[in-house]
């Protein structure tokens, strides 16, 4: 009863808020407190809940000051430099965009924090996205992804834990495995060119120039469309929009709205986030910052504090070297709340969840119930078994509840067939792709959040891409020989 329960639970969750049926926060606090209910434990959510937020309460608190220090560093113009390159990168080409969003991605997440990486992600690209009218669940879904394959490296989180719970070196588990990991992060760069073929079919083949925007359409290259002024995110004192169009659709500008100086408000306000003219810049202080959060991001990576602490520590200081006035410092702090506020309510969401499934016993139930479910005939590919459940199971489940409470379960069935641990280990980063994308992962909330993205459509486009990323990576493990 409880194996069926668990899974309805899941499903209920995840139907109500792809409808849009109810908000991520609701349907994580209401859905498992029901359910608790349903299963006679009524009594004990109090106990489960609490279990749950104790749980996730170091990982809140280090989201909530991640965020303010790596805010900070925006507003100071960090990454500024970073912003420039990659539009010249880019030059307002979508295929461009979205490759060089899985390129940023990826590099940013080889400091194995994923709310760091989104972070920097979209308040680098975030602006450009908006600019040019492109989807932004491509932005995220491709973050995600490339954020879910590099996941697996050893100060990650998933490697570590497979490590600990088998009794298995780290490197033993990782490094093998690198070709196939590489062969997966190829797979996510031909997903974004795939994507930024799609988006320069439905937009256009652009070029930003420092006052005006030409359109050109792949189908229609008579089509040209010239914004000039406010209509165009262009600040103050220019003339009002002009516009010239000779040919067919495809620009995602109608006339109308590239004639009203309102009409692109939103996208001048999102420019701003990157103005050059901001008064929150510290020029003379960047080589400080800079230094500063690199000495952050390694002291994360050799772990000689805990995270929530060295971004306290980081917070802190770079709040009063940057703004040394109070009031300076409460403007900044305030003027991040917003994203504050609402990750950490979604990590708090989350410990009912999570904890309702685990306090219930749910978890474990499932996990028997689908080992059991596993023919003796699949005992000596125990390896491919494991690849190919990590998918579902890491997106249900958080990585502690799969490597501590399921891997095990696993490589007993596989060392009962002559399978060794370390190939159940390896074959369980398989559904990391995935994982980032999962509604128990905080760092996806930061990720929707300032993207401005609803989780039910994040998920609805990611999904069927995250998995099919996590099967190409269980593929080249097949023909490499390392599963």
């Amino acid at each position: 009863m409880l194996t069926i329960l668990g899974f309805v639970m899941i499903a209920t969750f995840l139907v109500l808020i792809m409808m849009k049926k109810m908000s991520p926060m609701a349907a994580l606090v209401l859905i498992p407190a029901l359910f608790c209910v349903l299963v006679g434990q009524g009594a004990h959510l109090g106990d489960y809940v609490l279990k749950g937020i104790g749980d996730l309460a170091p990982t809140a608190a280090m989201l909530m000051f991640a965020i303010i220090y790596f805010g900070v560093m925006i507003d100071v113009g960090l990454f500024d430099p970073i912003v420039r390159g990659i539009l010249k990168f880019c030059k307002a080409d979508p295929v461009r965009v979205v490759v060089g969003t899985a390129l940023l991605a990826a590099i940013v997440s080889l400091d194995g924090d994923g709310s760091t990486t989104f972070m920097i992600t979209v308040s680098a690209l975030y602006p450009l996205y908006k600019r040019l009218k492109m989807s932004l669940v491509v932005m995220t879904g491709v973050a995600a992804t490339a954020n879910g394959v590099m996941n697996t490296l050893p100060w990650g989180g998933p490697t570590a834990r497979a490590a600990t719970a088998l009794k298995l070196d780290a490197g033993d588990i990782f490094v093998p495995m690198i070709p196939a990991l590489a062969v997966g992060l190829v797979a996510v760069f031909a997903l974004a060119y795939v994507l930024g073929r799609r988006e320069r079919k439905r937009l256009g083949v652009l070029t930003l120039g420092d006052t005006h925007l030409v359109t050109e359409t792949v189908e229609e290259k008579e089509t040209e469309q010239v914004l000039v002024g406010a209509g165009a995110g262009t600040k103050g004192g220019a003339p009002a929009a002009a516009q010239r169009i000779t040919g067919g659709g495809g620009t995602g500008t109608s006339g109308s709205d590239a004639g009203s100086d309102g009409a692109d408000s939103s996208d001048e306000d999102d420019l701003q986030v990157l103005d050059p003219q901001r008064a929150t810049l510290r020029p003379k202080l960047y080589w400080f910052n800079a230094a500063l959060t690199v000495a952050l991001l390694t002291l994360l990576i050799m772990q000689t504090l805990p995270i929530p602490v060295l971004f306290l520590l980081g917070a802190a200081l770079a709040l009063t070297v940057n703004f040394p006035h109070m009031k300076d410092q409460k403007a900044r702090v305030a003027a991040h709340a917003e994203n504050v506020l609402n990750v950490s309510g979604m990590v708090f969401a989350a410990a009912v969840f999570t904890g309702v499934l685990t306090g219930t016993g749910m978890v474990e139930h499932m996990a028997r119930w689908l080992v059991s479910g596993i023919p003796d005939a699949l005992g000596p590919h125990m390896g491919i078994v494991t690849g190919v459940l990590s998918i579902p199971l890491t997106y249900f489940m958080s990585n502690d509840g799969f490597y501590f409470g399921i891997v095990p379960i696993l490589a007993e069935a596989g060392a009962a067939h002559g399978v060794a641990p370390i190939e159940i280990a390896r074959a369980s980063l398989i559904g990391q792709a995935l994982h980032m994308s999962s509604p128990l992962v905080p760092a996806v909330y930061v990720l929707v959040g300032m993207a401005k993205v609803e989780f039910g459509d994040h998920t609805r486009f990611t999904v069927k891409w995250a998995a099919l990323t996590s099967l190409v990576v269980l593929g080249a493990g097949l023909l490499f020989g390392i599963i």
